[in-house]
């Protein structure tokens, strides 16, 4: 019974634009959705499938309409007509809206702007004032047992939808921006704190509903923002910082740095294997591993465990976005907005390239729930000329083509959601499906020649810094001339530093020798635990004073909290000598 659900679920394809909102049929039909009663409004700001795709919302400038997707027929209708924005709470119970904040002479202070409902019934729920359209959306855990909201820079904590008082605040930290994990109880959240000028921004990880403490902390000198991803279970968070502008004039992307942070409480930094800016990032739904697009191109795309290792590189080129399909085994690369529209997509499983493809002009790409067919397209108002939309097979052929015509706009497309289990993993195969042929001209593939160079063989390489896909373990063991040459450099290095230990200039930690206490070289014994235990954590931090010691006299510039800690370095050695007697 539940192969036969499975085979006959078929996704639907919601579009919208300047004509109003219909519902097509997903593969292999496209044929519109009869059921459906199209919403001809040319002002259909809106549209949304629930998570789990028992519901289709929409705003057309007069109402929010919500319609059960099983029969077609409206459920509710909610007056709003200048609603924006609408998101729905992981079941879909609720339904959530945006209107901009606004005020009059008869209301100087303004009313309510954002707006929760029940799904099926259009009940109000609760209503608040939330003025800026970033960030309006409360979030919600994923048995829904939890809400939070962040208004004026406190985090207010909404337990079993009662809305009439917060069962919990986060105040006092001034929250900017704040990220709720996914998965089961218990909940995290992620707060990120900036800085004042000449102070440094925070990442700060709290277990709901315990505010008091930090599980985690972690310190920015350099972030204008921050975006925070959560795995699938909940476990861990990747956090970019951010500055609009590199001051060392080095990037147009401004800087950006990415962290990880355990529930645990560990925190690291994801070590980018090339220098530029950082395009893209995304963890599988599997939420083993993530990868990230990044440096300057052709751009490297990696793939990384969750210890922040890298385990397989993709290799380069003209790239800048990340698309996993729901079943996390397969992985679309894309290249667009000033990019050409090139697009790999990737055997996760083998590691092995499965199709190119190019989809020039486009400006969003959505897989199918089914994990097979990916839609892309061409939308208003980024683009206005060759509006339309596609949809692929994996395989790189390309199955349906709908171009707009040019008095029209298409605005948005999007395909119905369903419960993870109803489709199986797709089997991976490189064979290309019978497709069609694209009605716009191909762009020639061949790069342009200067009149002086036609003809004639050429011995260059059009990107000198392009690398090929490959593990870390084939990189080791199939070692390139270049990592060769890498090699004889480290070892050269490693020789050196053994002679300057033997001659005393350095110790055996790399330390330079008259910066290193001389108690931290004598061995401390006793049989009290809890004394061997202030021992070692007494030299533990006496070794990173040295160390941060070794990196001022080469001219480093410390943080703050670096110099405060130099200072205690006298009443440490004076803590250990005393535990050594």
């Amino acid at each position: 019974m539940q192969g036969l659900k499975m085979a006959s679920a078929v996704p639907v394809v919601a579009v919208r634009g300047s004509t109003g909102i219909s519902v097509n049929q997903g593969p292999p039909s496209y044929e519109l959705m009869s059921g459906f009663k199209r919403d001809d409004s040319k002002v259909c700001r809106a549209m949304l499938f629930s998570p789990q795709g028992e519901y289709f919302a929409w705003a057309n400038g007069t109402n929010i309409n919500v319609v059960s997707t099983k029969t077609w027929t409206v459920l509710t209708t909610i007056p709003s007509p200048k609603t924006y924005c609408i998101h729905f709470s992981p079941k879909g119970t609720y339904l959530m809206s945006w209107q901009p904040f606004t005020v009059s002479n008869a209301n100087p202070n303004g009313g309510p702007n954002m707006f929760i409902h029940k799904s099926d019934s259009g009940e109000l729920i609760a209503s608040f004032i939330h003025k800026k359209q970033t960030d309006w959306e409360p979030q919600w855990s994923f048995d829904e047992s939890v809400c939070i909201h962040n208004v004026n820079n406190e985090v207010a904590c909404y337990a079993g939808a009662q809305f009439e008082k917060p069962a919990h605040k986060l105040q006092g930290q001034k929250v900017v921006s704040v990220s709720l994990s996914q998965g089961n109880a218990p909940f995290h959240l992620l707060c990120y704190v900036p800085g004042k000028p000449g102070q440094p921004s925070f990442i700060k990880l709290f277990q709901y509903p315990k505010f008091d403490t930090p599980v985690a902390s972690k310190t920015f000198f350099q972030s204008d923002k921050v975006e925070m991803w959560w795995n699938r279970k909940g476990t861990g968070a990747l956090v970019m910082a951010s500055m609009e502008v590199d001051k060392t004039g080095s990037s147009y992307y401004g800087k950006q740095s990415l962290l990880f942070v355990s529930v645990k409480g560990d925190t690291a930094m994801v070590v980018l294997g090339k220098e530029g800016p950082i395009y893209a990032v995304s963890w599988s739904p599997l939420g083993t591993e993530f990868c990230v697009v990044y440096g300057f191109m052709p751009a490297k795309a990696t793939l990384y465990n969750l210890k922040c290792e890298p385990v397989f590189n993709l290799g380069s080129g003209s790239r800048n976005s990340i698309y996993y399909n729901p079943h996390g085994n397969i992985l679309l690369l894309g290249g667009f907005g000033n990019l050409s529209g090139q697009v790999e997509v990737w055997d996760v499983t083998s590691r092995k390239l499965i199709s190119k493809l190019e989809s020039p002009d486009t400006t969003l790409l959505h897989w199918s729930p089914d994990g097979e067919h990916f839609m892309t397209a061409t939308t208003a108002p980024r683009l206005r000329m060759g509006n339309g939309f596609k949809i692929w097979h994996y395989t790189g052929a390309l199955l349906y083509e709908r171009p707009w015509n040019k008095q029209e706009e298409l605005w948005e497309v999007l395909w119905q959601n369903f419960p993870s289990g109803v489709f199986r993993t797709p089997a991976i195969t490189t064979k290309s499906v019978e497709g069609i042929q694209p009605s716009q001209p191909q762009a020639s593939k061949q790069a342009y020649r200067p009149p002086s160079a036609r003809g004639k063989e050429i011995n260059f390489k059009l990107h000198d810094d392009e690398d090929v896909p490959s593990s870390v373990s084939e990189t080791a063991s199939n070692p390139s001339k270049a990592a060769l040459k890498l090699k004889k450099k480290r070892e050269a290095k490693k020789a050196a530093r053994q002679q300057a230990v033997e001659n005393g200039e350095i110790t055996t930690n790399g330390v330079p020798a008259p910066f290193r206490p001389s108690i931290l070289s004598e061995e401390i014994t006793t049989d009290d635990p809890e004394k061997l235990k202030k021992i070692k954590k007494l030299k533990s931090k006496l070794l990173e004073i040295s160390r941060l010691k070794e990196q001022k006299a080469n001219g480093k510039v410390l943080e703050i909290n670096q110099i405060e800690k130099m200072k205690k370095e006298d009443q440490l050695i004076k803590e250990l000598q005393e535990l050594s007697l």
